[in-house]
């Protein structure tokens, strides 16, 4: 049998599974709220959207007020309700927002994540 010996991994090799770990959970702890924040205005567009004849579908004021007190209630930050845009088209209407959401990770470096959808309305009429 050899002179055979194991070594286990060396200083170098240690810190740089570290930095590893540890710029993960940077990124995860910054982009984590701006997930958390987008499934807020996604249940709330979806709310909105599938109770469309209970909030005024055919009046995108009342949609918008709507989403307002969504918005109030469950502190949704990062897009306005204003611009989430009521769309017309031929006998439907549609709910639809395209924004960035940024975080800063440290010094000038951001995480920029795009977020749209696009939601039909049910029972939204064509006429106003």
């Amino acid at each position: 049998m050899g002179n055979e010996s194991q070594r286990g991994a060396g200083l170098w090799s240690t810190l740089f599974v570290l930095l590893v770990v540890g710029f993960i959970a940077l990124v995860t702890v910054k982009v984590l709220p701006l997930y958390l924040n987008q499934m807020k205005i996604t249940a709330a567009i979806k709310d909105i959207a599938q109770n469309g004849g209970l909030h005024g579908a055919d009046d995108p004021d009342s949609i918008h007020e709507g989403l307002q007190r969504h918005w109030d209630i469950d502190d949704i930050e990062g897009l306005d309700p204003r611009d989430v845009k009521v769309v017309r088209e031929q006998d439907s209407l549609h709910m639809a927002y395209d924004y960035e959401a940024r975080a800063r990770l440290f010094y000038n470096v951001y995480v920029v994540i795009h977020f749209q959808d696009d939601r039909p309305i049910v029972g939204g009429r064509q006429g106003f």
